[in-house]
Parts: C-alpha cells; structure tokens; sequence
C-alpha cells in the first residue's frame, strides 16, 4: 500500500495546539487540509484538479478567537521551529496563504468583531477575520461607508485587504486600504504585540505623523504575514454616496482613451470607477449586450477560429469566464486555446475601437464633477449614455466565481494586474501582450487610474494536453509576463499582493528593499517563521520546482 493521501499530524502538535484554542479549533482532518492547502492561486487549483493534493498541504489548522490565543500560537511555533502561515478568507490568486508541507495555518475568521463607528471623527475599528461584505453592511446600517469594493467583497477580509494592499472598484475615489488605515495591531513573529498607536480610537491621522519617521502601520499594511499576525485595525470611514452618476463612452483607441482619462485625473476631477477596455475586451462587452456592429462582427467571423473564440470564451464586461463554457467540449477548447498566437493575431486586426465605464459617487459635488468629466471625454469619445454604465455596476460582483469551468474543461484562466505611469502605459500594455501572444489568449482592462499612471488588469486563458503540460504552460506565462513587465519599466504588483507567484521579481519593484525586507524579518520575525517565502525570493518556488 502506498502512503496515506493525508499525513496524520504529530500528536504532540495536536495536544500543544489543543491547550491554547481548544481541541475542536484543531484541525486535521483530510478534508479539512484539502480546503486550506491553496488559496485561489489558479496554479494550486491546476494541481488539485490533477489530484496532486500534497504538495501545499498544512500540518493542521488553529482557529485562536482573540490576540491572546494568538500569542500563545506564536511562543508555541516559536519553540517548535514551526512555519506560521495567516489565512483570511482565501480569496488571494497569488499563493499567499499557502503552507510549506510543515506549516501550520492561522485562520483568523473567528476574529471578526465592528465597534461602533464613530462619526466625530469618521473612523471605524474592526477585527481583521471580518469579511468585507460583513463591513461595509454594518457601516451602511450607519449612513457610511469604507468604500472599498473589490470584486471579491462576498469572500474576502478585512486582513486580506491590509495584508496584500489591496484595491476596490472605486479607489480612484476612496483610494486602495492603504490610503483607508489610520492603525492597526499585530502579533508578531517575536511574540510581541505590536500597536501602532497606543489606543485605536486616540490614533494620530497620517498627516499628524509625516514628520514623525517612518510610519509603522505601512511597514505593516503589504507584509503578506511575513512579519506578523494583523489582528485589528482603525479605519477611516466617510458618507454613503447619495449620488451615483455612472456611463459610457467609446474611443478609436486605448491610445485615445489614455489622453482623455490622464487629463480628466490630472484636472482634480475624483471619479469613483474608471474602467476602459481593450478592442477584444470591447467587442465581447458590445456582443453581450447585443450592440456589435453588423461590420466588427462580419471582421472576426471572416476566421473559424474567431467565431469559435467567441463562442468558447462568453466573457462578460468584466472578463469573467461565463458558465456556459462547461458545456463546450475539451477538444474544441483545446483547439482555440492550443493556438494562442492566432487568436491574439486575429485580436491585433481588430478595430481598436474601445468602451470606457466611469461613474461618480459621493454628494453634492459629484453631480457637478461627473457634468464636468463627461463634457471632458465627450470632446475625444463618443457619449453612449448611461447604459454601460448601469450594466456594469449591477454585474461588478459577477467574477471569478464562474472560473471553475474553466479548469473542469482542461484549460486555466488567470489575471494579472501591474501598474506604470501614463507616459509608459501603453509601451507595457503593448510588450506584455507582445510576450504572451505565443502561450495564451490574452486581454487587458484599464483601471485605480492616477494623475501619475494606471493600472493594468491583464487577463490570459490557455491550455494544456494533460496535467505536467497544462503546469509548464502556466508557469512559462507567468515568467514570460513578468519578465516583460519587468523590462517595460513596470510595477510587478498593483494590488493583489505578491505572495509565490511575484516573489521572485519584486527586487525589480524596489531595488535595495530585500534589504530593508530583511531587517524587518530581523527584528519582528528573528526565527523567520512568519510565512516563509512569500513577498521576497531568489526565485520562484513553482518556477524552479522547489515546492
């Protein structure tokens, strides 16, 4: 007989955890490790969907209810030698929450108590295992809001957000959580609570401590669990918006697109949600909602291969893989994902024809910022009302939920957000398409729009003739594109973290950082048993097989 697909743990380690949480917030079962050996890294699900089920599987599962029992985790792992890996919700894509084999992970769901706002000073402090949609419903009940929309809202916490830096719909608005967090607390990897201000609800804004030093809470916000353990934090709050002003316009080109959108920013003008679409983006945008033109139709049907595109890959506006594509047959999958450089061939001679979302929230100015805007974009686009509009904001939440045929019919989908400044945004757009042409299908929204720059929401989709084919294509994308990003002059990272999948690569993000990175480890994590290998690497682990 073979050995067992789950490793029963130690029994001293059951018994050590057992006294510091309880025996039934120990958890080892099979089942159990199989739902906490991946977050939703795509490269884990390839590798659960091809029954390889050991390679990130947990020692066990703690489940503390408070900092205390946090503490006691930390002194125990300590003294065991043993890796410490924090789990939120397990929403994150870049492997940020996986266990080595050895480690044991933290899940901070139990943790998920909300003061009652404050309105005084707009502030709001909760416990990081709460989740995002949780938040947010219990500051409306208040008349307020965090304004921090990801598309992961229903599935995501609060220390997820902090931990990765994360990014909403509307950050261009409210900012990313890093512009919303005034404190926070953590356990860290020595065994000590850390506080970055004395008393949560005494927190000194970030304007009040610019001349201070460094502030501690951003050492913090982005550390990924590599530091410590985020257990709560103090937010700041503001106004529901009573005004919500949402629609579309059309241009020749992204090119056409950037100017207009760089000038609106660079004006002041706040919009809440700035999406703008590439011409496949586009066009599969306009085929959902039945607005193609009879001409870009005829165009992309003039090959077989674009009309089985289309019909393999229904993406809504939001990239999203539809569920109709459990229905369609490995083989013909195969055969459209299996020649990506046709496709993207195909995508390259497509008009360029582009669909821009933006929306205004807030009061009393954002009638009177929206007016001005559209009158901004209307001189370089084409005005198409207020029905893009509308259509995304009732299917913003419609994401990655539907990816799961993907994977059952053979293929893998992923996205990849990086980021650059205007005047370098369409070189990075470009290269990285260029590079991935020949392995995937790739596409490409722009949005958390700057004065200074963009961001770029990459989305590719391939596919593999069996389960080592389908890891080697994966992992050649992922190198091919960060090289290219890398070379472009572009930020690797925008907001969902780095975890494995980046590691290797931030060095190009922040020359001189494995530096500083290590004198934090030094200092806040001494036996280096916070969440091994996440945020800095040498290389990639599932680049170089190490893991």
């Amino acid at each position: 007989m073979g050995k067992p697909l789950f490793e029963a743990p130690p029994k001293t380690l059951v018994r050590d955890l057992s006294e510091i949480v309880g025996g039934e917030f120990v958890l080892t079962s099979g089942p159990d490790k199989l739902a906490y050996n991946n977050d939703c890294w795509p490269r884990g699900i390839i590798l659960t969907r091809g029954r390889q089920l050991k390679r990130h599987q947990p020692a066990a599962i703690v489940q503390p209810k408070n900092e205390h029992e946090i503490l006691g985790i930390i002194h125990w792992a300590r003294n065991a030698g043993t890796p410490i890996v924090p789990y939120g919700a397990g929403s994150g894509v870049c492997g940020g929450a996986v266990a080595d084999g050895n480690g044991v992970v933290v899940d901070l769901k139990r943790l998920r108590k909300i003061s009652t706002p404050r309105r005084s000073d707009m502030t709001v402090h909760a416990q990081t295992g709460v989740i995002g949609m949780i938040l947010e419903r219990e500051l409306n009940r208040h008349g307020l809001t965090l304004g921090h929309y990801p598309s992961s809202l229903y599935c995501s916490s609060l220390g997820g957000y902090l931990a990765a830096r994360s990014a909403g719909q509307t950050s261009s608005r409210w900012g990313k959580i890093e512009d919303m967090v005034v404190s926070m607390r953590a356990v860290t990897g020595a065994g000590e609570v850390f506080d970055t201000a004395p008393d949560p609800y005494s927190a000194r804004p970030r304007h009040m401590v610019a001349d201070c030093g460094p502030d501690p809470t951003q050492l913090f916000v982005g550390s990924e669990g590599t530091l410590g353990i985020l257990t709560d934090a103090t937010l700041r709050i503001g106004p529901s918006p009573t005004e919500r002003i949402y629609r579309g316009f059309q241009f020749p080109s992204v090119e056409d697109a950037f100017v207009a959108i760089r000038e609106m920013m660079q004006l002041g003008l706040r919009p809440s949600v700035v999406r703008l679409y590439d011409a496949f983006d586009s066009l599969i945008a306009k085929r959902k909602s039945g607005k193609g033109s009879d001409s870009l139709r005829a165009k992309i049907l003039t090959s077989k291969l674009g009309e089985m595109a289309l019909e393999v890959l229904p993406f809504d506006i939001d990239n999203e893989i539809q569920g109709r594509i459990s229905q369609v047959s490995k083989a013909v999958l195969g055969r459209v994902l299996g020649q990506p450089i046709a496709i993207n061939t195909l995508i390259d001679v497509l008009p360029g024809d582009c669909l821009l979302v933006i929306g205004f929230e807030g009061e009393a100015l954002a009638r009177e910022e929206a007016h001005a805007a559209f009158e901004l974009l209307a001189r370089h686009g084409a005005d198409l009302g207020e029905g893009p509009g509308k259509h995304w904001l009732k299917h913003r939440m419609d994401v990655s939920y539907k990816q799961s045929a993907m994977f059952d019919a053979g293929a893998f989908v992923d996205t990849m957000e990086v980021s650059t400044t205007w005047s370098n945004l369409n070189h990075l757009h470009a290269s990285v398409r260029r590079a991935l042409a020949p392995h995937v299908l790739v596409m490409a929204h722009f949005s958390h729009v700057y004065p200074e720059g963009s961001s770029i929401y990459f989305t590719f989709a391939g596919f593999g003739s069996d389960l080592d084919n389908t890891l080697e294509r994966y992992q050649t994308t992922w190198q091919t594109a960060l090289d290219a990003v890398a070379r472009a002059g572009g930020s690797i990272a925008h907001h969902h973290g780095v975890g494995m999948s980046k590691a290797a690569w931030t060095k190009h993000d922040h020359p001189g950082g494995q530096e500083l990175f290590d004198s934090l480890k030094h200092t806040f994590d001494p036996d280096g048993i916070m969440n091994p290998g996440k945020v800095y690497r040498d290389s990639a682990p599932f680049i170089t097989g190490a893991i």
